[in-house]
């Protein structure tokens, strides 16, 4: 099984080392380099092509944004997730929209850091469970909403980042129909739009229901035309 690569941009030398030695003793992950911030350590990420960036926001969240952005154009396999000591449920949500595929909080425990990269180098998004959580209410599995199988197709293809009119190619089907398939959708899931559908999918549902994520951004979730 090939080791996922993981990049670090951290200010802090002593986060650097224990993320280290966090990695060393797993036998999933390697570290293939660090750097003290984005811009130190861009060239090098764009020459490894790390599956995975873990990096700060210490140059602000402005300048990590654009840092994703970029990365998605010189290394478009390459997942960002942002190492955050705290994040405000909107920038989080902003962070998501311009195509950085987790946050995880630095104060979480370290079982929850490999997950969360695990999640990501597996294609899927990951929001910590308090940010998350107040997109919709989490949804008891148990008590999950019942969709049709093209219901759950247009599920698959949202969290893509597709938009209507690329959804509608897709399954051969009309944007209308795929507006009217959507309305259904937000009915049974309680969710406000196809971004938070997005986010909180894999909560709706059993992961075996649903296809990964492509790698890419999601910044045009929120209007889908």
């Amino acid at each position: 099984m090939k080791n996922i690569s993981l990049f670090a941009c951290e200010s802090q030398p002593i986060a650097l080392e224990g993320l280290g030695k966090v990695i060393q003793s797993s036998e999933k992950f390697v570290l293939t380099g660090t750097a003290p911030s984005q811009s130190a350590g861009m060239q090098e990420i764009v020459m490894l092509k790390p599956d995975l960036v873990l990096t700060d926001h210490t140059a602000g969240l402005k300048s990590t944004f654009q840092f994703a952005s970029e990365l998605r154009l010189f290394s478009p396999g390459t997942q960002v997730v942002l190492w955050a000591a705290d994040m405000s449920e909107a920038d989080s949500f902003r962070a998501l929209q311009m195509g950085i595929r987790g946050i995880f909080k630095k104060n979480m425990p370290v079982t929850s850091l490999l997950a969360c990269l695990t999640a990501v180098a597996s294609g899927h998004m990951w929001l910590e469970n308090s940010i998350a959580g107040s997109a919709s209410g989490l949804v008891n599995r148990k008590n999950s909403p019942r969709l049709t199988p093209r219901e759950m197709d247009i599920v698959n293809l949202v969290c893509k980042g597709m938009k209507n009119k690329e959804i509608a190619n897709d399954l051969a089907i009309t944007s209308g129909t795929v507006k009217v398939h959507l309305m259904h959708i937000f009915e049974k899931t309680g969710v406000k739009d196809r971004f938070e559908l997005a986010v909180q999918a894999r909560k709706f549902f059993d992961p075996a229901e649903m296809a990964p994520a492509v790698a890419g951004p999601v910044a045009e979730l929120q209007s889908g035309r």
